[in-house]
């Protein structure tokens, strides 16, 4: 599943795959946990780190630890504070814009599918 940022947002209208900034004392898995609550309306059970990603934009760096969850029951994301969501096989994921830092976690997904 990826979102698209809003026009109002840093790097407008890019898709990406969801999530944010960790706040301080707050563990990554809980700050995923929150931020899709909070972008995407859902509660998740987050799994295992699966990849850690390095990206380095002119402005920031920035450093993705990717997780894979399961929606909780009955849970449908929808978008909160993103301008949309889509749930794309990773095929598929090469027609869409995506951040910078997303690009080789869709490569991975192209080349080795989806973590279970």
């Amino acid at each position: 599943m990826i979102s698209q940022r809003r026009p109002d947002q840093a790097l407008p209208n890019y898709w990406e795959f969801p999530g944010g900034k960790v706040e301080p004392g707050e563990a990554p898995s809980a700050a995923l946990a929150r931020e899709l609550a909070e972008e995407l309306g859902v509660r998740v059970t987050v799994g295992r780190i699966w990849d850690v990603m390095h990206h380095i934009y002119p402005e920031y760096e920035v450093v993705m630890l990717v997780y894979a969850c399961a929606l909780g029951p009955g849970q449908q994301p929808r978008p909160v504070q993103v301008k949309q969501v889509a749930w794309v096989a990773p095929e598929g994921l090469g027609d869409y814009n995506v951040l910078p830092a997303d690009v080789p976690l869709v490569e991975r997904l192209l080349n080795e599918g989806a973590p279970i």
